[in-house]
């Protein structure tokens, strides 16, 4: 087979359950003379941190690593919350809804049973570097369907936030704010390298795949001043913009109905113009957040009475006047749950 467009090998890693395996899938693959195969004869550990990834262009991992099933998603999380951008398969028992799900929430961007002919993994490389999404009808199926029931971004464990230790809750403050990885080695006094160890346990600890998920987890949490919810947004623009996976999380969550994540969106495409279809989509995505919008507005307004929706729609045309500097929505009352009403401003004679 002939390599790529710019004539050069596809760089892949593979790492299976044990060597023998490992080797025998690499043996397989470098019959497709376009890729350049590399095995992994570490464990798990120090899979995650072996320096060549980030030279790696697809990554073929097992979903039982060390003799333990499931522990490649939790290696695949680890991984890309050094190497965000890294294109990776993950090799499955079988097509059980759970392991379909779990293998593309750990971030992988395809899927590949472990019956299927060592040909057809060969083309899932090809694929997955080109940028497609690789999976069988079925296996296609289970993730629509998975995307369909609307699954928010939430941590595994009812805990939460609370599930992170002191330092580990630092450092997704940090990212909140929009710093990058050197800004919170630098803020904390810690190494690139102790920074990124921190966010793969985060992600692990929290069962988040991205950066963006986790910005969207911790939205609540870390964004209630002014300037922390300007960062977050555009820290979420900047990290959906430049990065695949990021780019791949943010545009779940915004077909599955997030309103900050259409918005986020709608950013994106709007920042990056790169064809004139860009405009179309940023446009199409503010058409989603305004119907989002509206459903949400219809349904808070069938709880309210009149006077409520009365004061509501008058505190709302009096802020729309303002410039967005200077809207503030009225405070409420130490007694009384009502809003303050603030004087109707003069009318502009323009």
């Amino acid at each position: 087979m002939s390599g790529t467009v710019a004539d050069q090998p596809i760089r892949v890693l593979v790492a299976d359950d044990t060597r023998i395996h490992t080797q025998l899938l690499a043996d397989a693959l470098r019959r497709d003379g376009g890729l350049e195969v590399i095995t992994s004869d570490s464990d798990s550990q120090g899979l995650v941190e072996r320096d060549i990834l980030s030279n790696i262009d697809v990554l073929v991992l097992s979903s039982t690593l060390d003799e333990e099933p499931r522990m490649g998603f939790k290696i695949l999380r680890s991984i890309r919350a050094i190497h965000p951008s890294l294109k990776a398969i993950m090799l499955i028992d079988s097509s059980k809804r759970e392991m379909v799900l779990e293998a593309f929430r750990a971030g992988a961007r395809g899927v590949l049973c472990r019956n299927e002919s060592t040909d057809r993994l060969s083309k899932s490389v090809r694929g997955v570097h080109q940028g497609q999404i690789w999976a069988n009808s079925q296996q296609m199926a289970i993730a629509i369907e998975g995307l369909a029931t609307g699954r928010e971004v939430q941590a595994v464990d009812a805990g939460g936030l609370n599930l992170l230790s002191k330092r580990e809750t630092e450092v997704v403050r940090c990212l909140a704010q929009g710093f990058t990885n050197r800004e919170i080695a630098e803020k904390l006094g810690l190494s690139q390298h102790t920074v990124k160890n921190y966010l793969f346990r985060v992600f692990d600890k929290l069962g988040v795949s991205s950066r963006v998920e986790l910005l969207f987890m911790t939205l609540s949490h870390e964004t209630s001043s002014e300037s922390g919810f300007r960062n977050f947004l555009k820290n979420c623009v900047e990290l959906t913009l430049h990065d695949d996976a990021s780019f791949a999380a943010c545009q779940r969550s915004a077909e599955q109905g997030f309103p900050i994540a259409q918005l986020i969106m709608a950013q994106v495409y709007l920042t990056r113009k790169a064809s004139p279809s860009d405009l179309s989509r940023a446009y199409t995505w503010c058409l989603v957040l305004v119907d989002s919008l509206s459903r949400t507005t219809q349904t808070v307004s069938q709880q309210m009475n009149m006077d409520q929706l009365l004061e509501a729609e008058t505190i709302a045309r009096e802020l729309m006047r303002k410039p967005a500097e200077v809207r503030k929505i009225p405070s409420r009352t130490d007694g009384d749950a009502s809003y303050v009403r603030q004087p109707r401003p003069a009318l502009s004679a323009d």
